[in-house]
């Protein structure tokens, strides 16, 4: 048979099951070996096709689109390292439960071990950051071989979408020549004969005995508190808030569960906790009785360690996903359920409460602390605090807010106070790196009307290249720019008491001027003179477009110490309000 016509024949089957199961974006990095994927795929009507030239960019930009569409979305590269660049954006879309489709182009069998360039081993490359690893078979025209490759397709997008979502790795041996025919027949299999399979899935759930038996235990506990993690659910904020109006239970809301901004109720939801939770007197007065936790593992250190200090209490670990988030080994009740289902089922055999002291301590403690970032407004100098403090009335109705690693997340959680805008709040929290946070950012930004990226210049020197998606796809994102010059978070890290050797080991100063960098992509860059030109452009922002830059130089040093001050002036206010209410 004709290698041209079973490459062709066999590349098109996989491209159309790929359409038909879902997915509508690839991300392709060029390259020789996958040449014939590159070449169908663009031929295909319905898959948006973006080219990236950067593989480590490539696929931090495909999780990106898939974070924002919450689908699958396909990563396309050649054989070699181009794979192995992959690396970082799989593991975190492995531990941050995204989908991605990894398809990879390798030499076939007999040039393998034998000192071929571009050859590396990519058989399970991925080891088990991966879902699913499959080694394709070589194309081939026959029947068989084509309902093997949609069928594996089919099983590989089935699989990424399935709770726990996550990246699956097919590797294609492909022979020379590799240019497909490419002609009005490409796609005859673009619609799907019968006896292709189609996969199946549903909610993990329990039975109706065991949620009737957790609400009767949760309706006679007065002291229980809701913990909130990063969670993609749109539907969840509504479930949970109404599931707490019944129990009387607060809501710790980490920025990332989407629980702090929104048309839902926010009357139960406590978002200063990472600052009061500091206090020993605040955390002695609020103590549970039980804690009901959702989601990935928060952001806060003090939240944490709230947690685990509460190890003698009963802990409840909801996961839909069936993983086993619970590092600390608290937990004395892990819940494979559905989130949302979980907060419905529970509502609904739950007996509604009269008391509600302990969730109204929540709250003044809570409502304390927020009154006590007024004093953040006293400070001129630009400040990374107040900057998070302001975000949320500065950014528009219906905004995208990307944050950073480091210093811009916390801040975020300690500083972005509860609003009824719609805004979604997205950060890389999987593995918690720094790389790939602009192309992550961009990729989210195809599908959302207006993006704001806040990072730190480690963070955005880290990825600089990713700004090129930018300049090709003309997208749209306004870059908030920290520039501290180098490692604020280590400067709150014990090895800041080290002064010897602490700026070359960990403060990294790097001095980079960055407007020259920003325009080399055609961006417009604005250095910020202080709050009242900040405020200005973050008005202007809602109908720029392009590339824009906004860069805040704030100091490691004061940052750190008005961050100290801050926390002892609440901590003293918070003392004295719980010696008053005992």
């Amino acid at each position: 048979m004709d290698h041209q016509e079973s490459l062709t024949a066999y590349i098109a089957a996989i491209v159309s099951e790929l359409i038909f199961t879902g997915v509508t974006d690839v991300v392709v990095s060029p390259g020789s070996r996958s040449t014939p994927m590159a070449m169908i795929m663009a031929e295909h009507p319905d898959l948006n096709v973006h080219i990236h030239v950067d593989e480590r960019s490539a696929a931090f930009f495909a999780l990106g689109i898939a974070k924002s569409l919450n689908k699958p979305v396909a990563i396309l590269c050649t054989s070699g390292t181009a794979a192995a660049n992959y690396f970082p954006a799989i593991v975190e879309a492995r531990y941050a439960r995204v989908p991605l489709i990894v398809l990879t182009a390798d030499r076939p069998h007999e040039l393998r071990e034998v000192g071929a360039p571009q050859a590396i081993d990519q058989i399970n490359l991925y080891g088990k950051h991966v879902k699913w690893f499959s080694e394709m078979a070589l194309p081939e025209k026959s029947n068989e071989i084509i309902r093997y490759a949609r069928t594996i397709c089919a099983r590989a997008v089935a699989i990424a979408k399935s709770a726990p979502s996550g990246p699956v790795h097919l590797n294609f041996p492909f022979r020379e020549p590799l240019v497909p025919k490419l002609d009005d027949e490409l796609f005859q299999l673009r619609e799907r004969p019968n006896g292709y399979v189609k996969v199946h899935t549903g909610d993990l759930t329990m039975a109706e005995e065991q949620f009737k038996e957790i609400a009767e235990k949760l309706s006679k506990t007065n002291r229980g508190i809701i913990v909130c993690g990063n969670i993609v659910d749109d539907i969840f904020p509504e479930a949970v808030t109404r599931l707490a109006e019944k129990l009387n239970f607060p809501i710790i809301a980490d920025p990332l569960s989407q629980l702090r901004s929104g048309q839902h109720s926010l009357e139960n939801i406590i978002e200063a906790y990472d600052t009061f939770l500091r206090n020993d007197d605040a955390k002695a007065f609020l103590k549970p009785d039980v804690i009901l936790r959702f989601g990935a593992m928060p952001i806060s250190k003090a939240l944490t360690i709230f947690i685990k200090e509460n190890g003698d209490v009963e802990q409840y670990v909801i996961d839909g996903g069936g993983g086993w988030r619970d590092p600390a080994s608290l937990s004395t009740n892990m819940i494979f359920c559905n989130e949302t289902l979980f907060c419905e089922k529970l509502e609904t055999y739950t007996v509604e409460k009269s008391s509600a002291d302990f969730l109204t301590a929540w709250k003044r403690v809570n409502q304390l602390s927020k009154d006590t970032m007024i004093s953040l407004s006293d400070i001129t100098d630009l400040s990374e605090g107040k900057l998070f403090y302001q975000l949320a009335e500065m950014l528009p109705e219906g905004a995208a807010l990307f944050v950073g690693n480091s210093m811009p997340i916390r801040d975020l959680d300690s500083f972005f106070l509860s609003n009824h805008k719609t805004i979604k709040v997205m950060a890389n929290r999987g593995a918690n790196g720094i790389d790939g946070t602009v192309s992550t950012a961009l990729g989210a930004a195809l599908n959302t009307s207006s993006m704001y990226l806040v990072l730190g210049d480690l963070t955005f020197f880290h990825d600089l290249n990713g700004l090129i998606a930018a300049k090709l796809y003309n997208i749209n994102i306004n870059i908030i720019l920290i520039n501290n010059n180098g490692g604020g978070i280590f400067s709150f890290l014990p090895q800041s008491e080290h002064p010897k050797n602490f700026e070359f080991l960990f403060g990294t100063p790097i001095g980079i001027d960055f407007e020259h960098a920003v325009k080399m992509f055609n961006g417009n860059y604005i250095k910020i003179e202080d709050w009242d030109h900040f405020g200005a452009e973050m008005r202007k922002s809602i109908n720029s477009t392009g590339i824009n830059v906004y860069e805040i130089v704030t100091n490691r040093e004061r940052n750190r110490d008005e961050h100290r001050e801050f926390w002892g002036y609440v901590s003293q206010e918070i003392s004295n309000f719980v010696k008053g209410e005992q």
